[in-house]
C-alpha cells in the first residue's frame, strides 16, 4: 500500500473533558447535553479523537446515534441523585477537594474492579504480588503495561473504566515485563499471554517491543500464544496504515510469528459502523498479512447494539474482512451498568436471532457470556421442565478447570441481567461453585494449578 505524504497523513489528536466547549461538534449539543457531559465525565472517563468524531458519529442523529452513545457520557449513566448533585456543582463552578471527594465516593460505589480482580486474580512471585498481572484461568495470564493504560477513545460502557480515572488504588499497571517473565518461568501451565489495558496499541512500537521480545525467549516456549486486546481498529485504524511507526509494528507482528508463536489480535467492535470505513478494511488486511489472526468481541449493550440486525451485520462483515467472530459478552456489573445492561433473556434472543441469520463461518462466536467471578458463564438457552422455565447455563472457562463445559441451571427470570441476580434451580440453595468462591475470598481454597488442594469436598458438604 502506498503511504500518503506527510501533508495528507492524518495525525492522532485526542480530546477529553478539558476540550468539551472547544470542539465544533459539541457546539451542536444543547446546554443540558453539555452540562451532562461535563458532570458525568468528572466520574467516568471521556476521550475521543478526530476519526471517531468525523468518521463514525452521525451528528444529525444526536443523542440516539450509537457511536455517540458509545463514546459520550450521558446523564443516565449515574444514579439520579448523584447526577443532580454533580450537575449543580459543575454549573456553579465548584472545584477542588469538595468536587474530588464527591467524585471519589461515587466511583467507589460503582464496583470499580468486578469479579474479584483485586482480591483473587493477582498472582505472586516468592510471595510478592505481581501488581501488573492477573491470572484467573490456568492457561492465560493478563499483563497491563503501564504505557498502554489509555485508549484512542473511551467506550462509555468499558468495564475497565477505573484504569483511566487517575486513581492509583483502582488501577492495574506494570512498569516493566521482568516480573511477568519470572512468573512465567515458574508456571509452565500458562499457554496464552494477553497484553491488555487500556489498549496496548496506543504504545509506540519501541515500547511494545520491550514488552513482547522477552516473551519470545526460547525458555518460555510453553507460552505459545500472545494476544493483544485492542479497540484500535475501530477507533484509530491509522495506527496500522499511516502512523510514523505503522510499518514497524507490523514487522513486530511478523517477528512474533517467525519466533513460532501465534499472534491473536483480539479486536473490539461494538457496532457495524466501526467496520464500514476504507481505513479499517485496509488495516485488517495489513495485520492479516503478518500471519496474525483477528478475533472479534464486544458486549451486548442497550443504546448501542441491542438489536440482532446489528450483530448479524457485524459478524457477516467481520467474516468478509477475514476476522473471526469470537464472543458476545454481557455488560459487566460495574460502572454505569444500569444504563447499558440488557436482561439475559433479551440478550439470548438477540444472540439466537443474529446467529440464525449468518452462515457457519460466523458461528464461531459464543454468547451471551458473563465474565463473572467463577468464570465465563454462557447463557446457552431456556428450557421448560415440569411446567417451569429455567436458564440453561454452561461454564465455558473457569477458575477450576474441572468446571469447564459443565452445564447447570437457574430459575428463569426475565429481568435478571447478571449471574448474581439468578437463583439456583430445583430447590438448590447455591450454585456448585459458590462454596469454592467464598473459600477463595476467605483464603481457604485455591484450584490445584494455583497451588491449592484438589480434594475439597468438605466445601460442598
Amino acid at each position: 500500500m502506498e503511504r500518503p505524504t506527510d501533508v495528507d497523513r492524518p495525525r492522532f489528536r485526542a480530546y477529553d473533558r478539558r476540550h468539551i466547549d472547544r470542539l465544533p461538534e459539541t457546539r451542536r449539543l444543547s446546554r443540558e447535553q453539555r452540562t451532562a457531559l461535563k458532570a458525568v465525565s468528572t466520574v467516568l472517563p471521556f476521550r475521543v479523537n478526530d476519526y471517531v468524531l468525523r468518521e463514525l458519529i452521525d451528528w444529525d442523529d444526536i443523542p440516539n446515534d450509537p457511536i455517540y452513545q458509545l463514546t459520550f457520557p450521558q446523564a443516565g449513566m449515574l444514579e439520579r441523585v448523584d447526577y443532580l448533585r454533580l450537575a449543580d456543582m459543575v454549573s456553579r463552578g465548584v472545584e477542588g477537594d469538595r468536587l474530588r471527594q464527591t467524585v471519589r465516593d461515587i466511583r467507589h460505589r460503582m464496583n470499580p474492579n468486578p469479579g474479584g480482580q483485586k482480591q483473587l486474580n493477582v498472582p505472586s512471585v516468592q510471595r510478592e504480588r505481581v501488581l501488573g498481572c492477573q491470572h484467573k484461568y490456568r492457561e492465560t495470564v493478563l499483563f497491563f503495561p503501564v504505557q498502554g493504560q489509555t485508549c484512542h477513545a473511551y467506550c462509555t460502557y468499558c468495564f475497565r473504566w477505573a484504569q483511566f480515572v487517575g486513581d492509583k488504588d483502582l488501577r492495574f499497571a506494570a512498569r516493566n515485563v521482568d516480573h511477568l517473565v519470572q512468573y512465567l518461568r515458574e508456571h509452565d501451565e500458562v499457554s496464552d499471554i494477553l497484553i491488555t489495558g487500556g489498549d496496548p496499541m496506543v504504545m509506540s512500537t519501541s515500547r511494545l517491543r520491550r514488552v513482547i521480545e522477552p516473551l519470545l525467549d526460547p525458555g518460555l516456549d510453553h507460552a505459545r500464544s500472545i494476544r493483544i486486546g485492542t479497540k484500535s481498529l475501530a477507533y484509530w485504524p491509522h495506527r496500522f496504515l499511516t502512523d510514523d511507526d505503522a510499518d514497524d509494528v507490523l514487522r513486530l507482528f511478523e517477528e512474533i510469528r517467525s519466533a513460532g508463536r501465534q499472534l491473536a489480535f483480539m479486536a473490539h467492535f461494538s457496532h457495524q459502523r466501526e467496520l464500514e470505513t476504507n481505513e479499517v478494511a485496509q488495516a485488517i488486511d495489513r495485520i492479516l498479512d503478518t500471519g496474525a489472526v483477528i478475533r472479534t468481541q464486544a458486549p451486548v449493550i442497550h443504546h448501542v447494539n441491542d438489536d440482532p440486525a446489528v450483530w448479524s451485520a457485524m459478524w457477516r462483515r467481520q467474516v468478509s474482512l477475514g476476522a473471526v467472530p469470537y464472543y458476545m459478552f454481557v455488560e459487566r456489573d460495574t460502572g454505569p451498568k444500569q444504563y447499558f445492561q440488557v436482561p439475559l433473556a433479551k440478550a439470548l434472543r438477540i444472540f439466537t436471532t443474529a446467529y440464525s441469520e449468518v452462515s457457519g463461518l460466523a458461528r464461531t462466536v459464543r454468547g451471551p457470556s458473563m465474565s463473572a467471578t467463577p468464570g465465563k458463564v454462557l447463557v446457552d438457552g431456556v428450557t421448560t421442565i415440569d411446567g417451569d422455565r429455567y436458564f440453561v447455563l454452561k461454564m465455558v472457562q473457569a477458575r477450576d478447570p474441572r468446571w469447564v463445559n459443565r452445564v447447570f441451571f437457574a430459575r428463569f427470570d426475565s429481568q435478571a441481567a447478571w449471574l448474581d441476580e439468578l437463583q439456583p434451580a430445583f430447590g438448590e440453595h447455591q450454585f456448585f461453585f459458590d462454596p469454592y468462591i467464598r473459600a477463595m475470598y476467605e483464603g481457604r481454597w485455591q484450584p490445584e494449578w494455583a497451588g491449592g488442594d484438589e480434594t475439597s469436598e468438605e466445601l460442598t458438604a
